[in-house]
């Protein structure tokens, strides 16, 4: 056991990140370099056996077949369906087109729960949609951000089944701890987008064209069709997860074998699609599963070299008390936010943190729903935010780097506003999970 040895291992991760090394090789390596000042020889049988309780994990199976449903009801068509309804009943708003984009947003994340997939689908369709009313490109950017990072905090969410697998916690009380946070945050979005609109229209004109003015019914009809299907299913994998009916993967299956059932429905299934939707399901699946092995790889040899000893006794040496360690403890998830993908983050970090915090009586429920809203928040923000890489790489000429980030700003803010309230306010994330039967 070498404490020196373990506080090298960030650095030594840091430094081959930035050299561009992979984020899960970069958790690899430093862990099998550590792991022999405490194993020796037999570093690679401890290493084997962090390997095969990532494999073996009955939690994360469920990831895959979330990944899967996201990506059938992404390219088969069904998210321009939700897109279109959404703007057929919001676009005549104030900045309307803006606040579609963000209800397409929370209700594609809750059908796909992959931060980057709903902002590229999100973007694809609306930066277009928005430029042609004439948006500014500020508020255009900073929306199709804000309504990807969704993907973070409406369940089901791929970030919350890693995290309740770490936390050795259910799944679906944290699913519903999120719920009502994420309705907030919703909520706050799309009021700053209609009062801004309101004080200065050029940001955000009013859509008016003949699809907005169609009668009643045929919206109706179009809604009927287009979103209340996938509103159904959303429903069936949260309700029969949150009422405990089903387990995670059963969930996931159920939301996997829908959006295949919608696809075949709307005429959309073809081998073509089901081979690209299979093909993006085995590469996000194999990356995040891959970092979640090297993460448990990377911190069980820390701990071996005394790692979490030292963490404790540099909190208590500082003497922050209870809620100065909670603010430090975010602070650094937030910091590590920006450098890490947060697969990595969520992996260094719970195992590290929650003994503290057990031991001292936080609600790991309660502090998962914190975690989460602070890993989206650093997913927004400038200036190594993943959120602009991945609009940028989708966004036509004119949209400038600095626009992108002048348009983040207010959301960012929004999204702390969301994590003061939960802090003020615990009942918002632990109300509904204590009324409900989880796994």
């Amino acid at each position: 056991m070498n404490p020196i040895i373990a506080a090298l291992m960030f650095p030594g991760m840091f430094l081959l990140i930035f050299l561009g090394i992979p984020v899960s090789l970069s958790l690899i390596i430093p862990a099998v370099v550590a792991g022999w000042f405490a194993f020796g020889d037999q570093v690679f049988n401890q290493l084997y056996g962090s390997l095969y309780s990532a494999t073996t994990n009955y939690i994360l199976s469920a990831i895959p077949m979330f990944v899967l449903m996201g990506a059938i009801l992404e390219r088969s068509g069904i998210a321009a369906r939700l897109f279109r309804t959404m703007q057929l009943w919001l676009g005549r708003l104030p900045g309307g087109l803006a606040v579609a984009t963000i209800a397409m947003g929370a209700t594609f994340a809750a059908a796909a729960g992959v931060v980057g997939a709903v902002e590229v689908m999100v973007g694809l369709m609306a930066i277009p949609a928005m430029q042609r009313f004439r948006y500014d490109n500020s508020l255009i950017a900073g929306t199709i951000c804000a309504g990807g990072s969704l993907g973070t905090m409406i369940p089901p969410s791929v970030v919350a089944v890693v995290y309740a697998s770490l936390a050795q916690i259910s799944v679906g009380e944290l699913f519903a701890a999120m719920l009502f946070p994420g309705l907030v945050m919703v909520g706050l979005f799309v009021l700053y987008i209609v009062v801004v609109c309101i004080l200065d229209p050029k940001k955000g004109p009013r859509a008016d064209d003949p699809d907005m003015r169609l009668p009643v019914m045929e919206k109706l009809k179009i809604t009927f069709s287009g979103l209340l299907p996938t509103m159904l299913l959303i429903v069936a994998v949260l309700g029969s997860l949150m009422a405990g009916i089903a387990s995670p993967t059963e969930a996931a299956a159920v939301g996997a074998v829908g959006a295949l059932i919608l696809c075949i429905c709307y005429g959309k299934f073809s081998l073509t699609v089901m081979r690209e939707s299979l093909a993006i399901t085995v590469r996000i699946s194999a990356m995040i599963l891959l970092i979640v092995a090297g993460g448990i790889m990377f911190t069980g040899i820390f701990a071996a070299n005394g790692g979490s000893r030292l963490i404790q006794g540099l909190i208590s040496d500082m003497g922050l008390g209870l809620t100065g360690t909670l603010v430090l403890f975010l602070f650094i998830v937030f910091l590590l936010g920006f450098v890490l993908d947060w697969t990595a983050n969520v992996l260094i970090c719970v195992p590290l943190f929650l003994p503290v915090l057990t031991a001292a009586g936080v609600d790991p429920i309660w502090f998962g729903t914190l975690v989460i809203i602070v890993i989206q928040t650093s997913y927004l923000t400038p200036p190594m935010a993943s959120s602009i890489f991945y609009l940028l790489s989708i966004a036509p000429p004119d949209m400038k780097y600095g626009q992108v980030c002048k348009g983040v700003v207010p959301f960012i803010l929004v999204q702390f506003v969301t994590l003061t309230l939960v802090v003020l306010f615990p009942a918002l994330a632990t109300w509904l999970p204590q009324r409900i039967v989880g796994f």
